[in-house]
């Protein structure tokens, strides 16, 4: 069914999952995506990957394609770019942790689910969402990266010096530094986006 966009979708018989999780949940909008077979070239260019067609997320953003490309090529350069910095599995770390932090049960379970992916330690990412980003995960260098993430997310100029000399001794050099600072600034912005045009849903009730 086609809704204009200024229809409000709501979802009385969803029951948003409560719970932190690396599980694998769907999510349902609040305003009416773009239906698939209204996409023109532009709208499929805005997506990037053309595979993202079949998320609501994303079929809702390409409202504004031009905007979309950006975001996406934004959010692809931090967490698939190869060259030096950190590690894939700690890039996403930083967004699961800002992800708990900022309440977003959708984002945590994404990024945890492929930070546990990239690290094999699928125990310390649950720990972070069980128990929140103020848990001990097992070392100094994924605490200083949670606890640089979490600054960064309250308030930007929270985030300073000291954060960055304990995450340079933590190992990480000027790269390094700079994707973390990225992957978190990116979901402090992309959670709240999220979280205020819909709603989480487990996978076996989308």
């Amino acid at each position: 069914m086609t809704y204009p966009l200024d229809t409000v979708l709501s979802h009385p018989d969803n029951q948003p999952p409560l719970a932190f999780t690396q599980a694998q949940l769907e999510w349902l909008p609040w305003l009416a995506p773009l239906p698939a077979e209204d996409f023109n070239a532009r709208h499929q260019a805005g997506l990037v990957d053309a595979a993202r067609i079949k998320s609501p997320y994303f079929r809702l953003l390409a409202r504004d394609p031009d905007t979309l490309a950006a975001r996406t090529k934004t959010d692809k350069d931090i967490f698939y770019n190869p060259e030096a910095g950190l590690p894939r599995a700690e890039r996403e770390l930083a967004a699961a942790a800002t992800s708990r932090h900022n309440g977003c049960i959708y984002c945590a379970s994404v990024h945890a689910r492929f930070a546990s992916h990239f690290s094999h330690r699928s125990d310390d990412l649950q720990r972070l969402l069980d128990t929140g980003t103020g848990a001990d995960l097992g070392d100094e260098r994924w605490n200083a990266i949670v606890d640089a993430s979490v600054a960064l997310s309250d308030t930007p100029s929270a985030f300073g010096e000291a954060h960055v000399q304990r995450l340079r001794a933590a190992g990480l050099d000027d790269a390094a530094i700079s994707d973390a600072i990225h992957g978190a600034a990116f979901f402090n912005w992309a959670n709240r986006l999220m979280l205020s045009l819909g709603e989480p849903t487990t996978a076996a009730a989308s």
